[in-house]
């Protein structure tokens, strides 16, 4: 009899925890998945977003361009077509925010080294950035070529991009010899070119913010594929 009573309790313990874990897994795919948002310009702070731009609701995209990397090769955004990038601004010879920025990138291209994602630097003194001194800075930061392009070229190209396509600083300036931009923004851009986030590249919690961003993006996509 005792034996009986006990597979009887055990019989019911066994469905029992069954039970606990197909509820379990029902409410965990009854939960909405974590997405992020698509930033336009009318969600940005006016102060920098163009007057052109601010009352745009959709189907903001970064802008097409063509700059030079630390190697002297051409990049445009086909090299960028189809993938996932952090984007930033910076100057080799910035004493304050870009030697921390530089930092904490290089912890983004350390985490994501096995990832299909890239990295994004865009000079904003490039007379003063050269590729030979963007090689030079490459080399003695620790730059992942295959992950990081550090670019330079028209400075009026750059500028418009940090102003009107990464809604990264303000609007006031016009790209001339005396317009000068210092940002400490951390851009995250999806495959479709769109922005999917800001993050202030000189604190570690902001960048961890960002990988966990990455996260729920490349899950997004993953589920899409999966589809």
């Amino acid at each position: 009899m005792r034996s009986f009573f006990g597979k009887y309790k055990l019989f019911f313990g066994v469905l029992f925890g069954i039970s606990i874990i197909i509820i379990y897994l029902f409410y965990n795919a009854l939960q909405p998945k974590e997405t992020l948002a698509i930033y336009q310009p009318s969600m940005v702070n006016k102060e920098l977003v163009d007057s052109t731009l601010q009352k745009k609701r959709k189907y903001h995209t970064i802008a097409d361009f063509s700059l030079i990397n630390q190697n002297g090769q051409r990049i445009t955004q086909k090299d960028y077509q189809g993938k996932i990038y952090v984007a930033d601004f910076f100057f080799t010879t910035c004493p304050t925010i870009c030697p921390i920025m530089t930092k904490n990138m290089l912890e983004l291209q350390e985490r994501i080294k096995e990832d299909d994602v890239l990295l994004l630097s865009h000079s904003v003194t490039p007379q003063i950035d050269s590729v030979a001194q963007l090689k030079k800075y490459a080399l003695e930061k620790g730059v992942d070529d295959s992950k990081w392009n550090l670019v330079t070229g028209d400075k009026k190209q750059i500028y418009e991009l940090a102003r009107k396509s990464y809604l990264a600083v303000k609007t006031d300036g016009d790209g001339g010899p005396f317009d000068m931009i210092h940002t400490e923004n951390f851009i995250l851009v999806d495959k479709e070119k769109r922005i999917r986030g800001f993050y202030d590249g000189t604190k570690i919690d902001e960048v961890e913010k960002l990988m966990k961003d990455l996260e729920i993006l490349k899950a997004t996509y993953a589920a899409q594929n999966s589809n």
